[in-house]
């Protein structure tokens, strides 16, 4: 009642009182003597957030108004504490109710089933992911710029026994030479110019979960020793700390260089590679698996029409012949990035050839098919190297012999051909 009104209620004796429910069996604990009961609202501006209250033998009700003053002071000096721990427990309540629903949405995402692709070469991929993702086997991840190894690491850890644990990214070719160990390892306060306190390394924030080291090929030979010994050992050491420091990490890598090369050419440690490789999963380049092209379009279509509010409904046939037809050296970064300029550039829920970017296009579709004969085309490119190399001699026909390779003559005879006697054109 109090909360609910927002005002104090005294009872002088509670069992008189048909309102006292006397769940804490009062009544009976001070047998026959008066038991009065003073409730006090605790006030945050006009919200009730709570209630105070005593109870003590009656005495007199003077007795009583004095009680009733002093709890309404104590509720007046507790009140805004309470409110900020109140708010406090529940920001954090609604922190952890956020992350529960993100990492529900992250695991649905991320699993294979959810993977674009239904070729053979990425149902292989799935295979090797649903094998690989209970165990705690370090895995590399290795394939072509653009062809979804972040996405292959996602959905490994995600479906993993550590899902609910931390997924650390770490891109190794972003880092500057001087700042990845410290990004990796951690460093103590003073260790270097500028270590003002001391700070955990990725390896500590992935404690309990899993790492993963995007362009593993790039780290210098220093870093590789180090990672090695995280690998034999699980335990890391801090820069400028002499602590050891023991980690449960479980190591996903990936790169697109050729490791095996690298190791030819002393870039890359042998032992190392031998630790990473545990598990390697081999991502294709999309023109190896041109049967999902048309299924990453329709996925990047819907995707770029929520995120843009727009209606695109389906692909012309011209533009499905150019998507079919290029080569991908970008791979499925490429292909989306030409979906979303496609969707933007769509006026007609359409996606035409002419929508696609200069390097998809075909000679057909932007009107360029060459007309000309051989002989058209030899005798214009002669002709544009005759006026060139004129212009670079000023105009002097012995020098532009020189610089093509042909005799006095030979020139005299194209420079008639051509027209181009007028020697004020080259000056």
């Amino acid at each position: 009642m109090v909360i609910q009104s927002g005002n104090p209620i005294v009872v002088k004796d509670i069992k008189a009182s048909p309102e006292f429910l006397d769940k804490t069996r009062q009544k009976r604990a001070r047998g026959n003597s008066r038991v009065s009961f003073i409730c006090v609202p605790v006030l945050h501006g006009s919200e009730t957030i709570g209630a105070f209250s005593m109870d003590k033998v009656y005495v007199n009700i003077e007795d009583i108004d004095e009680d009733l003053k002093l709890l309404s002071i104590i509720c007046s000096m507790i009140a805004k504490h309470v409110y900020m721990r109140q708010s406090i427990i529940e920001k954090n309540q609604r922190l952890l109710d956020e992350n529960k629903r993100l990492q529900k949405q992250l695991q649905a995402s991320y699993k294979p089933d959810n993977m674009i692709g239904s070729s053979q070469a990425m149902q292989d991929v799935f295979t090797l992911i649903n094998q690989v993702s209970k165990s705690e086997a370090t895995v590399l991840i290795r394939g072509e710029s653009g062809t979804g190894k972040e996405l292959v690491a996602h959905a490994i850890h995600y479906n993993s026994l550590r899902a609910s644990k931390p997924f650390i990214k770490v891109n190794c070719a972003a880092l500057p030479e001087n700042l990845i160990e410290s990004e990796l390892f951690g460093h103590e306060k003073g260790a270097f110019t500028g270590a003002l306190n001391s700070r955990k390394g990725r390896f500590e924030l992935a404690d309990g979960g899993t790492i993963f080291l995007d362009e593993i090929g790039e780290l210098s030979p220093m870093i590789q020793v180090k990672l090695l010994r995280v690998l034999q050992e699980r335990e890391i050491e801090r820069v400028g700390g002499s602590n050891l420091i023991k980690v449960d990490v479980r190591i996903i890598t990936a790169t697109n260089r050729n490791l095996e090369e690298e190791i030819t050419k002393g870039v890359f440690r042998e032992d190392l590679f031998y630790r990473l490789n545990v598990f390697p999963i081999i991502i294709p380049p999309i023109r190896e698996r041109k049967t999902d092209i048309i299924a990453l379009c329709d996925h990047f279509i819907e995707k770029y029409n929520k995120k843009n509010n727009k209606n695109v409904k389906r692909i012309s046939s011209g533009a499905i012949e150019l998507f079919t037809s290029y080569h991908w050296p970008g791979n499925v970064r490429e292909l989306e990035n030409s979906i979303e300029r496609a969707v933007l550039l769509s006026s007609d829920s359409v996606i035409h050839g002419y929508h696609l970017p200069p390097s998809l296009q075909s000679a057909d579709s932007s009107g360029t098919r060459n007309t000309s004969t051989l002989k058209e085309a030899v005798e214009a490119l002669e002709k544009e190297m005759l006026i060139e190399t004129l212009k670079n001699t000023k105009g002097n026909r012995a020098a532009a012999a020189r610089n093509l390779g042909i005799t006095e003559r030979q020139i005299g005879t194209r420079v008639i051909k051509y027209n181009l006697q007028n020697t004020h054109y080259f000056g």
